[in-house]
């Protein structure tokens, strides 16, 4: 295998300075470009979807595109979208604990 060269990972470059640029009052994702997937900028956000859901939003990223999993053994709920995005392959993803009933009730209360 090839390892590409850095002009091709040039798209989701571009696209995260256009962030930096446009969505610098959005919540900071941990971000990673990939010579594995060159063409692809990946958005991580940890503990809350609550920053997932705001970027998803402002990038207009259709809600029922979104995949939910669990994983390890219950206790992370994972979302993940993908989507083009200025030439380049997006993914956004949310790894956040699995509320039990109590705690999404209080959650709920104080929001309320």
């Amino acid at each position: 295998m090839n390892d590409p060269s850095l002009r091709e990972m040039q798209a989701p470059l571009l696209v995260l300075g256009v962030f930096a640029g446009h969505f610098w009052h959005l919540p900071a994702p941990t971000v990673s470009v990939s010579s594995v997937f060159p063409d692809r900028l990946d958005l991580d956000f940890f503990d809350t979807p609550a920053a997932f859901e705001a970027w998803r939003e402002a990038l207009g990223i259709a809600p029922q595109t979104i995949s939910e999993r669990v994983q390890r053994n219950g206790v992370n709920r994972v979302l993940e979208v993908e989507a083009e995005w200025g030439g380049a392959r997006l993914r956004l993803r949310s790894f956040a604990p699995v509320l039990t009933l109590s705690e999404e009730r209080s959650r709920v209360e104080v929001a309320s």
